[in-house]
């Protein structure tokens, strides 16, 4: 079985990334979504989420590609994660490009292009104005 690692925040879940997850389980046979928890977007990311951690999880884990949910807390459990889950592929957005290659010796590394015409910020922006 070829399991696929992806991270991210996942607020105001749009069909951007129902596209990347889609492709990033396209990759293997398993896709872990490693979710970023209130705590870890508030203290390292200085992002407050419109959705708490629990609702974010559960919309996730009702779509078909996702098949493991677990809580991403900091920046570097990346490296654990991988060898934990016996990952094979760990995607990210190509807006991350370059970033992860330091995980190349345990795994594969893909840095997938976004859907060009959506994003959160791109949302909330529109909702504010």
């Amino acid at each position: 079985m070829k399991r696929v690692i992806t991270y991210g925040t996942y607020d105001l879940l749009h069909y951007g990334h129902i596209n990347l997850l889609q492709r990033a389980r396209a990759l293997g046979d398993y896709l872990i979504v490693a979710l970023s928890t209130d705590e870890f977007n508030w203290n390292s990311k200085q992002k407050k989420c419109y959705f708490s951690y629990e609702k974010r999880k559960k919309m996730l884990e009702a779509l078909r590609c996702v098949d493991l949910v677990i809580p991403e807390n900091n920046w570097e459990q990346k490296t654990e994660d991988v060898q934990l889950y016996k990952v094979d592929t760990f995607v990210m957005g190509d807006d991350w490009k370059g970033k992860f290659d330091f995980l190349k010796d345990q795994c594969e590394v893909v840095y997938l292009p976004r859907t060009p015409e959506i994003s959160t910020t791109q949302i909330k922006a529109d909702l504010k104005s």
